[in-house]
């Protein structure tokens, strides 16, 4: 290699890194912006966030190729003109042509590297980031009970607390509404105070209620029964009065589940050429199939 190869390759090689780092991020940014509705609030953890875009940035690399190498040749023989190192190779009788020879050939390698990548790594990293994107869409929000207002995050019941220390778990004036038995307000339990925390790694809620009272109207399968009179008799209220009641509710609806990523495969955008003949060559063989029958 000769030094005026070394010379514009040097150049090259370092505003090409730093610009496509720069596009790539750009991109990502942008990417995920379309999805930040379906993100924010699921608490999916730093681990399944940093992955999700890292195998959104293997998918967006080549996209993101050729405005690098059209931004860093720009800036490569900018500072060797500003520098008067292209007039100094102008006045050798080195042509315009044979400077961008080395940056030629480094964009053909660069073409085959993007080819094989776009080939192999960029179909994995779209399953993985679309698989695992479906898997955070179907996660409920986090668990988050506001103060004064009605949490239906939980499946059939509506929970509402008056105060709440987030750093002791102490809840104030709590109201729950049991709709576990699909028959309307007719399950209610009131308290004074409680306490509330998780147990088995935040597999179940526990909410510990001080001072109340459980109320029972009719019940799951209780109608309005007709007397001969013609009149209807009322349901029947239960209250229960309670100093100390704990009630334990499933969480396992806000993890985060991992769907099978072979019902994601057969998307174009996650195989390879040699996938994508392979779905040609059945197609075309059900179609003559068709026209044969």
């Amino acid at each position: 290699m000769k030094k005026l190869d070394k010379l514009i390759l040097s150049s090259f090689i370092g505003p090409f890194i730093l610009t496509f780092l720069v596009v790539v991020f750009i991109l990502l940014v942008q990417h995920m912006l379309k999805y930040f509705d379906d993100i924010v609030g699921k608490d999916i953890g730093l681990d399944a966030l940093a992955m999700l875009m890292f195998d959104f940035a293997i998918f967006m690399t080549p996209i993101a190729i050729p405005l690098p190498v059209l931004l860093s040749s720009l800036m490569t023989f900018g500072n060797l003109g500003e520098h008067f190192e292209l007039t100094a190779v102008k006045s050798a009788g080195i042509s315009l042509l044979r400077t961008l020879y080395p940056i030629f050939i480094f964009v053909c390698g660069l073409t085959i590297v993007a080819f094989y990548s776009n080939n192999y790594f960029v179909p994995k990293a779209a399953l993985n980031a679309y698989s695992l994107l479906w898997d955070i869409k179907q996660k409920k929000p986090a668990l988050d009970l506001k103060e004064g207002a009605f949490y239906n995050g939980i499946p059939d019941l509506s929970i509402k607390v008056a105060e709440k220390n987030p750093d002791t778990g102490d809840i104030k004036d709590v109201i729950i509404y049991d709709h576990r038995n699909k028959d309307g307000n007719k399950q209610v339990v009131l308290a004074d105070s409680g306490r509330m925390y998780t147990i088995n790694n935040d597999s179940y809620l526990v909410l510990e209620l001080f001072d109340g009272q459980f109320y029972v109207e009719g019940n799951a399968n209780s109608k309005t029964i007709s007397t001969s009179s013609g009149k209807s008799k009322p349901e029947s209220l239960s209250r229960v009065k309670f100093k100390t009641n704990k009630l334990i509710f499933d969480l396992s609806s806000f993890d985060l589940t991992h769907t099978d990523k072979s019902l994601f495969a057969s998307n174009r955008i996650m195989r390879n050429v040699e996938q994508l003949q392979g779905d040609m060559d059945s197609l075309n063989m059900n179609k003559k199939e068709i026209e044969y029958n």
